[in-house]
């Protein structure tokens, strides 16, 4: 099911400098939570798989069976939704996993997503949201005053933009170091560009729904970008500093005004 993927010249160096030791695997199919029949596979890579368990008490009681799957043993690497590329910290050394779904993406941002892969880890930031906001959770899940997979949405796109605010200041910096690899990002924020622009009159008209919008515009943070209301408020040192609380004030002022 996994093969190593030999790292080369700017995503080697990358590696190097962020995440030393951390193992890149190809995958022959997408995967969320890895089966215990292939965590022997793993074991064969790393010297050490200990599953995170997160804190029951962490979750609301209407929470989706997704989310609860974190406060199990399951090996979960990665939430329906989060991309062609995850990683994890939960073995030693850290991996990277390239899933098949990869398949298609150009080969300058398929190497700019491990990238960012192995700075995510290196960097300490929370794996999954439920790390990010932790007994913060359902306080959040309570302001955002919706259904529970919209909450579960709405969460996990804050904590994509709380991981943005950390890797933007590393990605802005590689110029000189990894020059390709710094292109692939500005390109990607190039693209995004258009699609923000049209995003606070798609929500004024009900084209598009605030979840999926959260989604978009946090993605953004990551990039060099202009996120619009209300989402801009995610885009600031603040967030950066306070994290989870400051995103559940968040959520509070904006359905508070709805």
């Amino acid at each position: 099911m996994f093969s190593e993927r030999e790292l080369d010249g700017e995503l080697a160096a990358v590696r190097d400098a962020y995440a030393p030791g951390a193992v890149v695997l190809d995958c022959d199919r997408d995967f969320e939570t890895l089966p215990p029949e292939h965590r022997e596979d793993l074991l064969l890579l790393v010297d050490e798989l200990t599953p995170r368990e997160y804190d029951q008490s962490w979750l609301p009681a209407d929470s989706p069976e997704l989310l609860r799957q974190l406060a199990t043993t399951d090996f979960v690497v990665g939430m329906p939704g989060d991309g062609a590329v995850a990683w994890t910290t939960q073995t030693d050394p850290p991996l990277v996993f390239v899933k098949a779904r990869i398949e298609g993406t150009p080969a300058a941002f398929a190497d700019f997503l491990v990238a960012e892969a192995l700075v995510e880890a290196g960097l300490g930031l929370p794996e999954q949201f439920l790390g990010f906001f932790r007994e913060e959770y359902p306080d959040f899940a309570a302001a955002v005053d919706g259904d529970p997979a919209t909450a579960y949405q709405l969460g996990a796109a804050v904590a994509t933009a709380f991981r943005g605010l950390h890797t933007r200041r590393e990605f802005e910096t590689w110029d000189a170091d990894f020059p390709g690899l710094h292109d692939a990002w500005v390109d990607a924020g190039e693209r995004i560009h258009p699609r923000l622009d049209g995003l606070a009159g798609e929500l004024a008209h009900g084209e598009t729904t605030f979840a999926d919008a959260a989604e978009l515009a946090c993605s953004a943070v990551k990039h060099d970008a202009d996120v619009p209301a209300p989402f801009a408020a995610l885009d600031s040192p603040a967030f950066r500093r306070h994290g989870a609380e400051y995103a559940v004030t968040w959520a509070q002022k904006v359905f508070d005004a709805e």
